[in-house]
């Protein structure tokens, strides 16, 4: 066998990102990729990186994001052409919005086979283009070559200057790969291009002094900068549950309240923002305010400005100066307030023990209640929330759930993700697979745990499907079932549509078994109704994948 133009190219490409500090690919089965797919099997058998193997490649973007998500370096994923790359559009989309080095790495067919009718052809430069830092259509190999493109592309999904102007943000790549027959020859030496570390490149800092009466918004992907910062200026932290900022001395619990109130949300005249706030529509009215000063360190692919005078930074540092001490204390003391504690009473010790039979009675029922009570929505977020510890992960999906948590949950440092860019149902069993995959690496503790409503589940079920010759992830996905989309309780359309209308078309019902699923995609499965039980299932080591369902009342 000799080799093919194709093959050289794929072997040099692959060998460049792993020389910039590429580790893991996943790809999905085709044969215009042939050569890309094997030149990555071949740098995974010689240790270089590794490979994750989704026949379905919606399943495989969202696997590569959340690698992409918890290392904070690109993930690439490969796949044929036609509309096996319309099903990466998602993933792209929300690797644009949430500021994640995504690459996306696409075969196609040679220019002349384009618009002539050809098959599996179709208009494949530019499909992205609204929602890529960069795009580029590859010369077929032997008319140019690909030297430069790996570099180039690592670089720019990093936050490097680009052809759409988003210098220090980072974001997803487009390589448009076309190639001629033969597609793979024989299996070339990969001479790895050793290169820079991906780095996030960053800009200036803006130095906020303390003259205003502040606040610091955390939304989601925030991270522990927004808590430094507040810290920093002795300001209240408003921090959203996906934020993976929700800790410290300056936490605000219960904000949604506090916002509304005159003599606190009424007197904020500045808001530094960290992250894409999304779960509260008093944010949302905080930030749309004229007389607010809104300061945002730029995250994603939009610019975040909805009072139409937000200033946009790279990052933020805080001038030296005197805290405001009289305003931190009243939103402190406020906030003392609204904390709920969820955690059940203390066993009444005495009367467990007591020698009157009636007093003993009353403490053993008392008990018994406590053990069998039934798991609703607030129970059961906070019962994740309780088991989850740093050294693992937490992944919400866009269901009730999450504006649940938001509402009712304390303060604790936990690393949290959630594809909030564009607060879609999709990829999020595959997203938590990546970031499992990604905190897992090298024999790293912890388990991801996925907590998301019925239907988000439903709409990623492929994503449950891993190939038998790969490592299992730790990963337990909790499915709060309510048997439909009650998310939409909460919408005004609950208020203006019949309730037919309301069920088929919004609360969507279904019948499914979820045990079924599970076994079908050889998943550990338990079905769980009390706080109890769901506390064992949680935190009892057990390897693997396990999908915990929770029935909850519609």
């Amino acid at each position: 066998m000799t080799s093919s133009p194709a093959t050289d190219a794929a072997a040099s490409l692959i060998a460049e990102l792993v020389g910039h500090g590429l580790r893991d690919i996943v790809l999905s089965p085709g044969s215009r990729s042939q050569a890309l797919a094997l030149a990555a099997v071949r740098a995974a058998d010689d240790g270089a990186l590794r490979v994750h193997v989704r026949i379905d490649e919606r399943v495989a973007g969202f696997t590569a994001l959340g690698l992409a998500r918890e290392s904070g370096v690109p993930a690439a994923v490969i796949c044929t052409s036609g509309t096996a790359v319309a099903n990466l559009l998602p993933a792209a989309l929300e690797a644009f919005h949430s500021g994640i080095p995504l690459l996306l790495l696409t075969a196609d067919r040679p220019p002349e086979l384009r618009g002539v009718g050809a098959n599996q052809a179709t208009i494949q430069p530019g499909m992205f283009s609204p929602w890529v830092r960069d795009e580029i259509d590859a010369p077929v190999p032997g008319d140019g070559d690909w030297t430069g493109l790996g570099a180039h592309a690592v670089a720019v999904a990093m936050g490097a200057d680009a052809a759409h102007g988003l210098p220090g943000v980072a974001g997803p790549v487009h390589l448009n790969l076309p190639s001629r027959e033969p597609l793979s020859g024989e299996r070339p030496e990969l001479p790895l291009v050793q290169g820079d570390a991906p780095r996030r490149a960053s800009g200036e800092p803006l130095v906020v002094d303390r003259g205003l009466r502040t606040v610091v918004i955390a939304g989601a992907d925030a991270g522990p900068d927004a808590e430094e910062i507040a810290h920093a200026g002795s300001w209240p932290l408003i921090a959203e549950i996906v934020s993976g900022a929700r800790f410290g001395r300056h936490l605000v619990h219960g904000y949604r309240a506090l916002l509304g109130e005159p003599e606190l949300g009424g007197r904020i005249e500045r808001a530094i923002v960290l992250g894409h706030p999304t779960l509260s529509r008093e944010v949302a009215r905080l930030l749309s305010r004229a007389d607010v000063e809104v300061i945002a360190v730029r995250h994603g692919g939009e610019e975040l400005d909805l009072n139409g005078r937000t200033t946009s930074a790279a990052a933020v540092s805080v001038a030296a100066g005197d805290a405001d001490r009289a305003w931190l204390g009243a939103w402190l003391t406020a906030s003392a307030a609204q904390v709920i504690d969820l955690s059940e009473g203390a066993p009444d010790q005495g009367g467990l023990s007591s020698a009157d039979p009636a007093a003993r009675r009353e403490a053993v029922q008392a008990e018994l209640a406590a053990v069998r009570r039934p798991l609703d929505r607030e129970l059961l977020v906070d019962a994740v929330w309780r088991a989850t510890w740093p050294h693992d992960r937490l992944v919400f999906g866009s269901s009730r759930l999450v504006r649940v948590a938001d509402a009712v949950l304390g303060g604790k440092k936990v690393p949290v993700h959630a594809n909030r860019g564009l607060a879609g149902i999709d990829g999020t069993i595959a997203t938590a697979t990546g970031v499992a995959l990604a905190s897992q690496a090298g024999g790293a503790p912890g388990v991801t745990r996925v907590l998301l409503g019925d239907l988000a589940f439903l709409h990623d079920v492929g994503a449950l499907l891993l190939p038998p010759d790969e490592s299992e992830p730790r990963l337990q996905v909790v499915v709060g079932n309510d048997g439909g989309g009650t998310i939409f309780d909460g919408l005004e359309v609950a208020g203006t549509a019949g309730r037919a209308a309301l069920d088929r078309a919004f609360y969507t019902p279904h019948t499914v078994r979820l045990e079924h699923l599970a076994r079908a995609y050889g998943w550990e499965y338990q079905r769980i109704t009390t706080r109890a039980a769901l506390d064992q299932a949680l935190t009892t080591p057990a390897g693997g994948r396990q999908l915990i369902e929770v029935p909850l009342a519609r």
